[in-house]
């Protein structure tokens, strides 16, 4: 393992796109600690310092705590995951978004650009209702978080919250074409990461004050350690579909004849259905920020409440839903039947054409479903614990979930960039397979 991170440093473009890469994801961490004008610091801690454990909580460690500290990145990404969402839901019912989905390179150029004009209108939407929301933030103190509210302060915190998420998308659009890795979740791991040495120093002083003891300690250690391999075990699970080429003349060659297989991954989707699942869920709360004396938007934030089980429930659902949703965009069955018609491939005891499109779509469905189970369970886990065993996990389900899944897609970026110029990978006895490998 050692020896492949020196080998990663031995070639030229790959050392360029790491370090590019890390340069970038510094640069994102210290625009999280850049504050906001006109917001008292210490107030705004002091109230969240009570509000862990609610849906702001579990923004801000999105975020990478830019959110409890009203910083210049406090939206995240989140609003261009959003935007994301609207524009590939809208190209399932919207014939002229279909079509820009089937024209290729230009087609997602277009794409791209409706998601970053999405991505403007929802971060200003958002930076408006958080503006709202930290002028009626009083702490039990009685101290204001925003000391002198108003007209402009909305217009100032709208205006530095966009630009915020707007330089955060470019950073994401960048470490994808020139660094390592997809840029976007890249920029969620970090800021899930970034709290983890915290984490590691709250568990220890816990210990050691005696507010926990080393056997439940241990314990807990064990459960992530085990939840951990059991997230690699089905990220990396594949149904291998066999498909058989027939023998073709061509001049004096033979080509073809040859057998293989389709490895369908239990999670095509990879982390973008909880992400997806995520984004959906914290919009009860920017709604609220518009309405907070409506005790309508009130109860039905209570239902997001991440403490309770409407909130469970909701968000396992959208798990599985955005499973089928996004593996229905990535995987077409249809165009792949088609490419095996035109070179000759069939899958053995299956018609070519549309019987094989079936067939995989068929099989592509059966998988995702316990995967999709698993990983909504995975995600639920921790706060099903802390409410029954009132054991609190700093790596909720949803956070192990994303760093796992993010860390895995890198390394098998990496994987492919050091065999793709013959030296020895992180796995000397089996590769590191990504979700389209």
């Amino acid at each position: 393992m050692i020896e492949s991170f020196k080998n990663v440093f031995k070639i030229h473009e790959l050392r360029q796109r790491v370090l590019f890469t890390l340069g970038l994801l510094v640069v994102y961490r210290i625009g999280g600690h850049i504050p906001t004008p006109m917001i008292d610091g210490k107030a705004l801690a002091e109230f969240f310092s009570q509000a862990s454990g609610s849906l702001f909580g579990l923004y801000d460690l999105f975020v990478g705590g830019a959110f409890s500290k009203a910083t210049i990145f406090s939206l995240g990404i989140m609003p261009y995951i959003s935007a994301s969402i609207i524009i590939q839901l809208l190209g399932a019912v919207i014939p002229y978004f279909q079509k820009l989905q089937k024209e290729g390179e230009e087609g997602r150029r277009k794409i791209t650009q409706y998601t970053r004009y999405g991505t403007v209108l929802i971060s200003a939407v958002q930076a408006v209702a958080t503006a709202v929301f930290l002028e009626s933030i009083t702490t039990p103190s009685g101290a204001q978080v925003v000391p002198h509210p108003g007209i402009g302060f909305k217009f100032l915190t709208m205006i530095t919250f966009t630009c915020g998420t707007i330089f955060i998308m470019w950073l994401g659009e960048k470490i994808t074409e020139r660094g390592i890795g997809n840029g976007i979740s890249l920029i969620i791991f970090i800021g899930i990461v970034a709290r983890f040495p915290q984490a590691v120093f709250d568990e220890a002083r816990m210990v050691l004050g005696g507010q926990r003891s080393i056997v439940t300690e241990l314990i807990i250690v064990a459960v992530i350690i085990a939840v951990i391999a059991a997230v690699v075990l089905v990220t990396r699970a594949q149904r291998k579909v066999p498909v058989q080429y027939a023998k073709r003349v061509v001049g004096r060659k033979v080509y073809g004849g040859m057998s293989t297989h389709i490895p369908l991954s239990v999670n095509t989707a990879g982390v973008i259905p909880i992400i997806f699942a995520q984004s959906i869920m914290f919009a009860p709360a920017t709604l609220t920020s518009f309405f907070p004396n409506s005790e309508v938007m009130q109860t039905i934030t209570s239902w997001f409440d991440p403490g309770g089980a409407p909130y469970s429930i909701i968000y396992g659902l959208m798990i599985i839903f955005f499973a089928y949703f996004y593996t229905a965009i990535v995987f077409n069955p249809v165009d792949l039947a088609d490419n095996m018609k035109k070179q000759g491939g069939f899958i053995p005891g299956i018609r070519p054409g549309q019987k094989t499109a079936e067939y995989i779509d068929n099989i592509l469905t059966r998988i995702t479903l316990p995967g999709a189970i698993f990983f909504a369970l995975i995600a639920i886990l921790p706060t099903i614990l802390a409410q029954t065993a009132h054991v609190q996990f700093y790596f909720g389900g949803t956070s192990i979930l994303i760093v796992v899944g993010v860390a895995l897609d890198t390394l098998q970026q990496i994987e492919s960039h050091l065999l793709m110029r013959h030296y020895d990978g992180f796995m000397k006895k089996g590769r590191i397979k990504g979700r389209y490998s």
